[in-house]
Protein backbone atom coordinates (compact mmCIF):
# COMPACT_ATOMS: atom_id res chain seq x y z
CA UNK A 1 0.00 0.00 0.00
CA UNK A 2 1.00 3.27 -0.61
CA UNK A 3 1.80 6.02 2.40
CA UNK A 4 1.75 9.85 2.23
CA UNK A 5 3.14 11.89 4.97
CA UNK A 6 2.49 15.43 4.47
CA UNK A 7 3.38 18.80 6.23
CA UNK A 8 2.58 21.97 5.35
CA UNK A 9 6.34 22.90 4.24
CA UNK A 10 7.11 19.28 2.92
CA UNK A 11 6.18 16.04 1.62
CA UNK A 12 8.18 13.85 4.54
CA UNK A 13 7.40 10.91 3.18
CA UNK A 14 5.78 9.25 -0.11
CA UNK A 15 6.22 5.19 -0.82
CA UNK A 16 5.28 2.03 -0.33
CA UNK A 17 4.70 0.54 3.21
CA UNK A 18 3.67 -2.84 4.69
CA UNK A 19 2.13 -1.44 7.75
CA UNK A 20 1.17 1.96 9.57
CA UNK A 21 0.91 2.88 13.29
CA UNK A 22 -0.49 6.18 14.42
CA UNK A 23 -1.80 7.90 17.65
CA UNK A 24 -5.56 8.28 17.24
CA UNK A 25 -6.93 11.30 19.59
CA UNK A 26 -8.62 7.83 21.01
CA UNK A 27 -5.97 5.72 21.04
CA UNK A 28 -3.12 3.86 18.78
CA UNK A 29 -4.02 2.06 15.78
CA UNK A 30 -2.88 0.34 12.90
CA UNK A 31 -3.59 -0.02 8.88
CA UNK A 32 -2.51 -2.52 6.94
CA UNK A 33 -2.82 -3.81 3.72
CA UNK A 34 -7.21 -3.99 1.90
CA UNK A 35 -8.06 -1.92 4.70
CA UNK A 36 -11.71 -0.25 5.34
CA UNK A 37 -11.57 3.10 4.05
CA UNK A 38 -10.70 5.40 7.08
CA UNK A 39 -10.37 8.50 8.29
CA UNK A 40 -9.31 10.07 12.22
CA UNK A 41 -8.18 12.67 13.74
CA UNK A 42 -4.52 11.67 15.21
CA UNK A 43 -3.54 12.93 18.89
CA UNK A 44 -0.23 13.53 20.42
CA UNK A 45 2.15 10.44 19.60
CA UNK A 46 4.63 8.25 18.02
CA UNK A 47 3.98 7.04 14.23
CA UNK A 48 5.50 3.69 13.04
CA UNK A 49 5.95 2.78 9.15
CA UNK A 50 7.45 -0.26 7.76
CA UNK A 51 8.92 0.36 4.52
CA UNK A 52 11.07 -2.38 2.52
CA UNK A 53 11.51 -4.34 5.67
CA UNK A 54 13.09 -1.21 7.51
CA UNK A 55 10.94 -0.18 10.80
CA UNK A 56 10.93 3.92 10.93
CA UNK A 57 9.35 5.97 13.47
CA UNK A 58 8.80 9.77 14.59
CA UNK A 59 6.63 11.62 16.81
CA UNK A 60 3.90 14.25 16.30
CA UNK A 61 1.56 16.69 17.82
CA UNK A 62 -1.63 16.25 15.88
CA UNK A 63 -3.14 16.01 13.01
CA UNK A 64 -5.45 13.69 10.40
CA UNK A 65 -5.08 10.32 8.51
CA UNK A 66 -7.43 8.79 5.42
CA UNK A 67 -7.04 5.36 3.92
CA UNK A 68 -8.72 4.46 0.68
CA UNK A 69 -8.32 1.62 -1.87
CA UNK A 70 -4.76 1.09 -0.22
CA UNK A 71 -3.42 4.55 -0.29
CA UNK A 72 -2.98 6.53 3.42
CA UNK A 73 -2.67 10.13 3.57
CA UNK A 74 -1.34 11.49 6.74
CA UNK A 75 -1.44 15.29 7.46
CA UNK A 76 0.74 17.11 10.04
CA UNK A 77 1.26 20.16 11.11
CA UNK A 78 4.50 19.33 12.41
CA UNK A 79 7.09 16.50 13.24
CA UNK A 80 9.32 16.24 16.02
Amino acid sequence: MKLDIVTPEEIYFSGDVTSVTLPGTNGSFSLLQNHAPFISSLGKGKVVYVSGGVSKEFRVKGGFVEMSNNVITVCLEVIE
